[in-house]
């Protein structure tokens, strides 16, 4: 059996679109939903047993956030099959626990007390930054969250990071019945390593024809599994954070690979990703890849 995939929820405005977005992908995908509400309370009403009848209004309010998240996700699609729980832990914790279970780990750019409008929130960011499994952190205009645009852009680097993010792209391609935009960036030589316009230019377009190459390259497997699914290559002259930047905002879903570093503990993301959680115009998927 699949593994669920799972959402974390705080009550916020932000993990509410979480929910609701995750909701449509578990019923793309056809997986169970988890939803996840970590509540330290139980840390802070002291080892001994209390004999009072009146509950602890921590533990009161995260029941009820959970069983409410839970509520909205039944209401959005009945079909979804829904569970729930409060864990007693903090939210970085819970959630990274929670990946090592999850097919795909969903969570909302901006917690309780964050600010509309402001960056990525410190859960959010932490936990794309080092989870086992596919991170979407859902941002952007509603027309992205709602899928509306018919597109799935995936980033391709220069490393090995890219493979894991290609099959996770293609998957949601198929999945939503959407084209899939390829999209690999490329840098025109500096003016102090060339002496002539002509060889600038030719330099140039030798650069753009190495990057739809390596485009190809990394397509190639992941496109024969998917034959149903048409795929625009894009060579794009530029910063490759800029350049994708500018592709999620008429995008569903912007795809983004990261190496993963056996036994290292730090935040674990490149320029790119990082840039494109605190300012992309749709939901990041940040799918991590074993370097």
């Amino acid at each position: 059996m699949e593994l669920p995939l799972v959402v974390g929820v705080d009550g916020s405005d932000s993990s509410l679109e979480a929910v609701d977005w995750a909701v449509d992908e578990a019923a793309r995908l056809g997986l169970p939903l988890r939803l996840v509400h970590a509540s330290l309370w139980e840390r802070y009403e002291g080892g001994l047993p209390s004999f009072g009848t009146d509950r602890p209004a921590e533990e009161v309010m995260a029941e009820h956030v959970a069983a409410s998240c839970a509520e909205r996700a039944r209401l959005r699609d009945p079909e979804v099959k829904v569970s729930s729980d409060v864990l007693p832990d903090d939210p970085v914790s819970a959630l990274l626990h929670a990946a090592h279970e999850s097919s795909v780990l969903v969570t909302g750019s901006r917690g309780r007390g964050g600010i509309a409008g402001m960056l990525l929130g410190s859960v959010s960011l932490t936990v794309a930054a080092r989870a086992v499994c596919p991170v979407v952190v859902v941002r952007g205009a509603e027309r992205n969250r709602q899928g509306s645009l018919g597109r799935v852009v995936v980033g391709l680097g220069d490393s090995t990071e890219g493979s894991a993010a290609v099959r996770f792209a293609f998957r949601e391609a198929e999945a939503r019945g959407c084209g899939l935009h390829a999209v690999r960036a490329w840098r025109r030589p500096t003016p102090e390593h060339v002496d002539h316009p002509l060889i600038a230019d030719g330099a140039a377009g030798a650069g753009e024809e190495h990057a739809l190459a390596l485009l190809a390259d990394a397509l190639r497997d992941a496109a024969g599994s998917h034959p149903q699914v048409e795929v625009r290559r894009q060579a794009v002259e530029g910063p490759a954070h800029k350049v994708l930047l500018d592709a999620s905002s008429e995008a569903d879903l912007v795809v983004v690979g990261a190496r993963r570093r056996h036994g290292h503990v730090g935040l674990q993301l490149g320029r790119v990703a990082h840039t494109l959680l605190h300012h992309a115009g749709c939901p990041v998927a940040v799918v991590p890849q074993r370097a």
